[in-house]
C-alpha cells in the first residue's frame, strides 16, 4: 500500500466533512439573512447548499469505505475496527460499528434528508416556511458535521504501525448476523428522518404560520420516519434474539430505551396530528410532541455515545458528550421559547364537545404515551442522576419497567379497540353498542381460546382479550373499506393505519405470550442417549470444531425431535480472543425451540457429553410477522385514499378551525364520522 494511497483516504474524507460543515454554516447564515432582508434571489439559492452537503457526505463515506476495504491503517478508526480477516459484508458495516463511524453514518443520512427536502420543495424555494425549514436543517447538519470533523473524526491519523499490523475487526457481536447490515441504517432513517417535521415545526413557529399547513407538508415525512424507526427497533429485537443467546428480544437496556423514547412520542404525534387536521385542536400538543421526539433522538445519541452508561449496545466513551448534551439543551430552550412567543396564535379554534369522542380518545392516547415515555426516561436516566449527585452506582432493572409498562400496555390496547369506532364530537350509546358488537365478540372469543389452550394469570388473559377486542375493531374498519371500495379501499391513512394496528396487536400478543409462558431448562446430553423435555426430544450427535483465519467455532450438533440437526456453538474471534455464544433456533407457528451452549467455555471437540440450555418461546414468530404487517400498513397509509372528495367533509378537506355543522340530507352518523377515514396510524 503506497503512502499516497494511504493519505488520500484521510484527505478525501476530511475534505468531504469540511464541505458539509462549510455548506451547512454558510447555507444557514445566508438563507436566514436572505429571508429576514427579503432577498428572494438569495433565498432561492438555499437548495444549492443542500446539494453541496450531499456531495460532501458522499465523498466522506466513500473515502471511509475505501479505507476499510484497503485496510488503510494510517487512520486510527481503521486500526480500531478494520481487519484483513473480516468478510466483505461485515467490513462495510464496520463503518458504523464504533463511535466515529456511526456519527459519519448520521451525517450521511441527514445529508440525504436535507437534499430530499430541497428537491421536494424545489419549486417553492422562496416560500419562507420552506426557507426557514432548510435553515433549521442546515443548523442540525452543521452541528453533526462539526463534531464529526472535530472531536469524533473518523479520518484522524493513527499511530505508526508496522507492515505486519492487522486490526481486531468490528465487535464480534456485530459480525455474526447479517442483520447488522440493515438494523443501524434503518434505525438512523427513523431517528434522523424526524429532523424534517421538526424543522417545519420550528419554521412554522418562526413565521407564525402555526395552522395546519405545515402538518400537511410533513405528514409523509413523519409517517415514513416513524415506520423506519419502528422497523429498526424490531430488527434490533430480532438481532438480540438471534445473537445474544439469552432468548429475549427486549431487556429494557438503556440503549434500547433510547430508541423507544422517540418512538413513543412519535407515535403519539402521528395520532394527535389527526385531531388538529380535523378539528383544529391540540396545536401545542403536536408541536410539543414533535419537538420532544427530535430532542429525544439527540438525548438518545448522548446516552449511547458518551460512555455514561454500560450496555452491550453502547459505543465506548468519546469526547462528544458535552456537545450532544449542550445541543439537546439548546433545542429544548429555543423550542420552548418559540412556543411561548407564539402562544397567542396557538389557541385552538376547535373545542372538545365530549370526552367520549374520537378526539377524546386521541387526547387520552397522548397522555398515556407521554406518561409511558416519562416512565422509561426516568428509569433510564435515574442511575445517572444518582451517580452525579451521590457518587454511587444504582441500577433500575427490568422489574421496574415491566411492572409499570404492563398496565399502560393494556390501556393502549383498549384505546386501539375503542378509538377507531368512536365518532368525532360525541358518541351516542346506540352508536357505540352497534359498532362495538363484533369487536366485543372477537375479544370474548380470543379470551376463550386463550383459556382453552391453557393460558392463566389475569394480566396475560386480559391482554389476550383486549388484543382480540382491538383486532375486531381494526378488522371491522378494513372490512368496511374493502366492501365499499374493493381492495383499493386499503389505501389511505385510515385504512393503512388499521393494518398497522393489526401488526401492533400481533407484536403485543407475541410479547405477552413469550414473557408470560417461556419455559427453560438445562440439559446434559450424551451421544446416543435422547433426552425428552416439554414434548421435544434432544440427542447429541457430535461436537465438532470449525476453524478459519477469523474464528474458532466449537459446535454441538443436536438432533431435535429425531429430525433436523441444530448446532448451538461457542465462537471465539481470534483477533480478540473473545468467545461468543451462537444460539440455534427452530422456529414454529406456535413456539420456538431455542438452543444455546451453557456457559462461555467452548465444548471439547469429539466429546460425548455437552451441557445446553433450552428455551421454549411461545408465538415469537408472530412478532416478526407483526413487524412486516406494520411496514406494509405504513406504506399503505402514505398513499391518498380513493374516497370521493367533499368540500364540506373535514376529512377530505382539512380545516383551519372547527369541524362544520351537520350537512342537511346526511344521516347523523355519517355526519358525525366517516368510519373509513381519519383513524390514523400507530
Amino acid at each position: 500500500m503506497s503512502v499516497i494511497a494511504v493519505s488520500l483516504n484521510g484527505a478525501l474524507g476530511n475534505a468531504g466533512l469540511l464541505l458539509v460543515l462549510a455548506a451547512s454554516m454558510v447555507g444557514a447564515l445566508s438563507t436566514g439573512w436572505a429571508i429576514v432582508t427579503g432577498n428572494g434571489k438569495a433565498v432561492r439559492q438555499g437548495p444549492v447548499y443542500a446539494w453541496l452537503i450531499v456531495a460532501g457526505a458522499l465523498v466522506s463515506v466513500i473515502a471511509m469505505q475505501r479505507a476499510l476495504e484497503m485496510r488503510d491503517y494510517s487512520l486510527a478508526y481503521v486500526q480500531q475496527v478494520g481487519s484483513s480477516t473480516t468478510p466483505g459484508i461485515y467490513n462495510v458495516a464496520a463503518m458504523w460499528s464504533a463511535l466515529e463511524g456511526s456519527l459519519l453514518l448520521w451525517v450521511l443520512v441527514l445529508a440525504g434528508f436535507t437534499g430530499a427536502v430541497a428537491w421536494r420543495f424545489r419549486g417553492r424555494a422562496d416560500d419562507t416556511l420552506v426557507g426557514w425549514a432548510l435553515v433549521v436543517m442546515f443548523v442540525v447538519s452543521a452541528f453533526f458535521a462539526l463534531i464529526t470533523f472535530g472531536p469524533a473524526n473518523p479520518f484522524a491519523a493513527g499511530p505508526a504501525v508496522g507492515s505486519g499490523f492487522d486490526g481486531p475487526g468490528p465487535n464480534p457481536l456485530l459480525q455474526n448476523r447479517i442483520l447488522v447490515l440493515f438494523h443501524p441504517p434503518i434505525l438512523y432513517l427513523g431517528y434522523v428522518g424526524f429532523t424534517v417535521p421538526f424543522a417545519f415545526a420550528i419554521a412554522a413557529l418562526i413565521t407564525g404560520r402555526v395552522g395546519e399547513g405545515w402538518l400537511l407538508e410533513t405528514r409523509r415525512w413523519a409517517l415514513f420516519s416513524w415506520g423506519f424507526l419502528t422497523i429498526g427497533i424490531l430488527l434490533g429485537g430480532w438481532w438480540s434474539y438471534e445473537v445474544l443467546g439469552w432468548s429475549g428480544v427486549w431487556a429494557w437496556d438503556p440503549v434500547e430505551n433510547a430508541s423507544l423514547l422517540p418512538w413513543l412520542t412519535g407515535t403519539a404525534y402521528i395520532h394527535s396530528v389527526l385531531v388538529q387536521q380535523r378539528r383544529g385542536m391540540l396545536r401545542v400538543w403536536n408541536l410539543s410532541l414533535l419537538i420532544a421526539t427530535f430532542a429525544l433522538t439527540i438525548l438518545g445519541t448522548f446516552l449511547t455515545r458518551s460512555g455514561v452508561i454500560g450496555s452491550v449496545h453502547a459505543f465506548g466513551a468519546g469526547e462528544v458528550d458535552g456537545y450532544l448534551l449542550g445541543f439537546f439543551g439548546l433545542i429544548v430552550a429555543v423550542s420552548l421559547g418559540l412556543i411561548a412567543w407564539r402562544g397567542d396564535r396557538l389557541r385552538s379554534p376547535g373545542v372538545m364537545d365530549s370526552p367520549i369522542s374520537r378526539e377524546g380518545a386521541f387526547l387520552a392516547n397522548n397522555v398515556i404515551f407521554t406518561v409511558f415515555a416519562f416512565i422509561v426516561l426516568l428509569g433510564t436516566v435515574f442511575p445517572l442522576i444518582v451517580e452525579a449527585a451521590q457518587d454511587r452506582r444504582t441500577v433500575v432493572g427490568a422489574p421496574y419497567f415491566d411492572r409499570l409498562s404492563m398496565p399502560i400496555g393494556l390501556v393502549l390496547l383498549f384505546l386501539m379497540a375503542v378509538a377507531p369506532v368512536l365518532p368525532w364530537r360525541k358518541a351516542s350509546q346506540e352508536l357505540l353498542r352497534d359498532r362495538l358488537f363484533w369487536p366485543s365478540w372477537c375479544g370474548a372469543g380470543a379470551l376463550a381460546v386463550a383459556v382453552l389452550v391453557g393460558a392463566d394469570g389475569w394480566a396475560p388473559l386480559v391482554g389476550f382479550g383486549l388484543a382480540g377486542f382491538a383486532s375486531g375493531a381494526a378488522l371491522r374498519q378494513v372490512a368496511l373499506a374493502t366492501r365499499r371500495q374493493g381492495w383499493r379501499g386499503l389505501l389511505g391513512r385510515a385504512n393503512g393505519g388499521m393494518i398497522v394496528h393489526l401488526g401492533v396487536i400481533l407484536v403485543a400478543v407475541a410479547l405477552v405470550a413469550s414473557n408470560a409462558y417461556t419455559s427453560s431448562t438445562t440439559l446434559t446430553l450424551r451421544t446416543g442417549e435422547p433426552v425428552e423435555w416439554s414434548g421435544h426430544t434432544f440427542e447429541l450427535v457430535e461436537v465438532v470444531a470449525e476453524r478459519d483465519a477469523r474464528t474458532d467455532v466449537a459446535r454441538a450438533n443436536v438432533r431435535l425431535d429425531g429430525d433436523r440437526v441444530h448446532g448451538p456453538a461457542i465462537t471465539t474471534y481470534l483477533q480478540m480472543g473473545q468467545p461468543i455464544g451462537t444460539p440455534s433456533v427452530r422456529t414454529g407457528l406456535t413456539h420456538d425451540v431455542y438452543l444455546t451452549v451453557a456457559g462461555t467455555n467452548p465444548p471439547v471437540p469429539g466429546a460425548d457429553e455437552v451441557v445446553i440450555e433450552v428455551f421454549r418461546k411461545p408465538l415469537i414468530l408472530w412478532m416478526w410477522v407483526g413487524g412486516a404487517l406494520m411496514a406494509v400498513g405504513t406504506v399503505l397509509a402514505a398513499f391518498p385514499g380513493t374516497r370521493r372528495r367533499n368540500p364540506l367533509d373535514p376529512v377530505s378537506a382539512p380545516v383551519r378551525g372547527a369541524a362544520p355543522e351537520p350537512v342537511a340530507g346526511r344521516s347523523a352518523e355519517a355526519t358525525a364520522d366517516d368510519e373509513t377515514a381519519g383513524v390514523g396510524v400507530g
